[in-house]
């Protein structure tokens, strides 16, 4: 699945490919992830940073092999080339996916790539036999909650109890 788009106000292009979910690629996005989200939430709550050793040791104990066929899939978008996000997709049963890992570096926000890849990962949750998805977040993360408002999903009820999950969104495909 490739998919090429112009963001609005840009002058690169985006593309957005399926990865492995354990490839170099992915590694490297994960880290930033898992930086940025752990550093605000400590930030927040603790007015720290995130220990260098805890952020390996949460990374190591996620393998996230369910982001791998037959039963789910690893988006990353790139910019001109240059991987700057992802987006993962899993089967929680036959009819509903849950999008999991959406990010992109913050140098790349704002150019239109984040709606890109949540419209791939839709039309990877459709080929997938899902007819809805679904998503947890967290309140601090308030630019992905005000994305995926705009992008159609609605606050629902828990579908699972995630240590960090605040917020859950659903969409019907």
């Amino acid at each position: 699945m490739t998919a090429t788009h112009r963001g609005p106000g840009t002058v690169g292009s985006w593309t957005v490919d399926l990865e492995p979910f354990d490839s170099p690629t992915a590694a490297e996005l994960w880290r930033a992830y898992y930086t940025e989200v752990s550093d605000r939430w400590y930030q927040l709550h603790e007015g720290r940073a995130t220990d260098p050793a805890e952020l390996a040791r949460e990374i190591a104990a996620t393998t996230w092999t369910e982001l791998s066929p037959p039963s789910g899939v690893l988006l990353v978008a790139r910019y001109d080339g240059e991987p700057v996000g992802t987006a993962g997709i899993r089967l929680l049963d036959t009819a509903t996916a849950e999008l999991k890992r959406v990010f992109l570096r913050t140098d790349m926000r704002g150019k239109g790539g984040g709606a890109i890849l949540i419209d791939a990962a839709e039309h990877a949750a459709r080929s997938l036999g899902a007819a809805r998805i679904v998503l947890d977040t967290r309140r601090d993360l308030v630019e992905a909650r005000a994305m995926y408002a705009r992008l159609g999903y609605k606050e629902s009820t828990p579908h699972n109890d995630e240590m960090y999950a605040e917020c859950w969104y659903r969409k019907e495909l």
